[in-house]
């Protein structure tokens, strides 16, 4: 079986976003899991957050930023990718909280509107703070304003919203309104800085990891995190954890294992967009998109973006 690519549109600065024909996938899909996508006999695993489902469709976004992340870019509405894994992961834990609070970084926004509407539906307030380093990395503002009772928009640069940080505004929130629940998804320092403005104040806060990743289903260990003192693969333990409970600095130390392969596949792949051996034997590069393919070398993206869940990239 193969699955075919029904949409292929860029929606901001170098972010791709694909409707995937994978009916198993979107029958069972929720908000939180990723799949994992292999483009050929030859390609890598690389994992991505679901980012919607529609039918018998499942959309994901990512970032063309490493080898398989720009081939994957490279292709069109009607090309087949060879395998679609999923739905994997935890779902997150959606209840009749309160006032919930999303908040997305880069490609990381593209995992919230299907958290955001499934919150929505359990009867809760949901407000979405989203931000990137400029106006044009900024994506699916529109979608999430629908699905949102509040969104808030901030760039680094100020060209749109607030200028400053999705945490700056969490803080003046904390101050102002009564915060059940926070959900925060987007490159690991990004999580790590924004969770601890709710570090005090015992409001539960969801982070969606993005660890490297391969195999997905727990078996390689390569997705290892520390949580609470105590080994977790988030491929099957997450990828949702309580923010306070992480080991960022090792988290994301583990994040940059392997960045001088990464770079040397991305040469090999600009070089030759056709070779098909990789390196040293293996496919040469790691997702890029949280979306996360670190998106996640497990947006929503490996990564939420560059890492490689979700993608967080994905950037989540």
């Amino acid at each position: 079986m193969v699955y075919e690519i029904e949409k292929a549109t860029q929606i901001a600065d170098n972010i791709h976003e694909f409707w995937i024909n994978a009916p198993q996938v979107a029958k069972h899909g929720k908000a939180g899991q990723f799949l994992i996508i292999r483009l050929d006999d030859s390609g890598e695993r690389i994992p991505l957050t679901i980012s919607a489902v529609k039918g018998d469709s499942v959309r994901i976004v990512f970032m063309a930023v490493g080898k398989t992340t720009k081939q994957l870019a490279a292709m069109k509405a009607g090309d087949c990718i060879k395998d679609v894994a999923g739905p994997l992961g935890n779902p997150s834990d959606v209840s009749n909280t309160g006032n919930c609070v999303l908040i997305g970084g880069g490609v990381g926004i593209a995992c919230l509107p299907i958290l955001a509407k499934a919150l929505k539906a359990a009867g809760n307030h949901v407000t979405g703070i989203i931000g990137a380093r400029n106006e044009k990395l900024l994506l699916l503002s529109d979608e999430l304003e629908k699905e949102c009772d509040e969104l808030v928009i901030c760039t680094d640069d100020g060209s749109r919203g607030y200028h400053g940080f999705p945490a700056d505004i969490l803080k003046k929130r904390i101050e102002t309104d009564k915060i059940d629940a926070v959900w925060i998804i987007g490159p690991a320092i990004m999580m790590k800085i924004t969770s601890m403005a709710t570090l005090s104040t015992g409001i539960r806060t969801i982070v969606n990891l993005n660890p490297i990743m391969v195999d997905g289903t727990g078996m390689c260990g390569s997705c290892r995190v520390t949580v609470d003192g105590k080994m977790k693969f988030a491929c099957v333990d997450g990828p949702e954890f309580d923010a306070h409970l992480v080991d960022w600095n090792e988290l994301m130390n583990r994040q940059r294992i392997y960045p001088a392969m990464e770079k040397e596949s991305a040469e090999l792949y600009a070089a030759d967009p056709h070779r098909q051996d990789g390196i040293n034997g293996h496919a040469y590069g790691h997702a890029d998109g949280h979306g996360h393919g670190h998106g996640h070398v497990c947006t929503c993206g490996m990564s939420k973006a560059n890492n490689g869940k979700t993608g967080n990239g994905v950037e989540n």
